[in-house]
């Protein structure tokens, strides 16, 4: 992926070097092992991440940021900039919108968002409420080592569905899809829900398509990383992972199969109504 010595976002807001003493006490290895085991099996261990942090508080205080640490927030700086261009142009001309700028929040094990509080157990994510994107760099490092899915356009397909959704916040989808998932069963709320992340999928794609067009980013394998990804997400993978059967009602993200396929929609269509996985559904 071309990216270095280009434009980067000012939209970021680095909290890595507050309350960092519970990441870098137990290691990366096993904040690794805290991530996998939240992420795996579907578990909220911030409670656990919390008190790690809390329990050496005491021991030290803010952790200055490493020469990798400073590489990862200029990469996701440029990552977000690019996913600015793309989207203040597309929003205005495929739905008749000004494109917001989020921000983009980096933090270590822990952080508290307008969302409430959350924990890197949890993956990257999205607060509608403050408008911000939440990432732990540590997710990426799990997506290399656990997961199989390293690559700079794996780690950058990751932002861009983030950004997928607060496309989707800002076009009145996400406020739609709550008030949805709050009458129907929870069945029917799991199917919904990964209608809202299939077109996050399908956004991410645009990004990609309009940022290989605009920027030149693409290079030989940055497709091929960006499915892995999308692959090593999809609600089967991670159920095989963790010694699970596959249960489809219980999906929440969509299948392997189904995030690849709309992640690629995005991409050879560059078009957002191509993207409307809730009309596809009937709904």
């Amino acid at each position: 992926m071309q990216w270095r010595g280009r434009r980067g976002s000012g939209n970021i807001e680095d909290r890595r070097s507050m309350g960092a003493a519970g990441a870098g006490g137990i290691g990366v290895v096993g904040m690794l092992a805290v991530l996998a085991v939240g992420y795996f099996f579907g578990i909220d261990i911030s409670p656990i991440v919390r008190e790690l942090d809390q329990s050496q508080q005491g021991q030290s205080g803010t952790v200055p940021l490493t020469q990798e640490d400073e590489q990862w927030g200029e990469f996701m700086s440029v990552v977000l900039a690019d996913t600015e261009e793309v989207w203040a142009t597309v929003l205005p001309e495929q739905a008749d919108m000004q494109y917001q700028n989020p921000t983009l929040v980096l933090f270590r094990g822990a952080v508290q968002s307008a969302c409430g509080t959350a924990s890197s157990a949890m993956g990257p994510f999205y607060c509608p409420n403050d408008q911000k994107l939440y990432l732990d760099t540590d997710f990426f490092d799990m997506m290399a080592q656990r997961m199989g899915a390293g690559g700079d356009f794996a780690y950058a397909y990751v932002i861009a569905h983030e950004v997928g959704h607060h496309v989707q916040n800002l076009t009145g989808t996400l406020q739609q899809v709550n008030n949805l998932r709050s009458r129907v069963s929870q069945s029917d709320s799991n199917k919904i829900s990964v209608l809202t992340e299939l077109q996050a999928d399908c956004y991410a794609g645009i990004w990609a398509r309009q940022a290989q067009d605009r920027f030149g980013t693409l290079e030989e394998g940055d497709l091929a990383e960006a499915q892995g990804a999308a692959e090593a997400v999809g609600d089967d993978v991670i159920q095989s992972s963790a010694g699970r059967t596959p249960v489809p009602d219980s999906f929440t993200h969509g299948s392997a199969q189904q995030r690849q396929e709309w992640l690629m929609r995005g991409f050879n269509s560059g078009d957002m109504a191509q993207c409307d996985t809730f009309a596809q559904a009937g709904l």
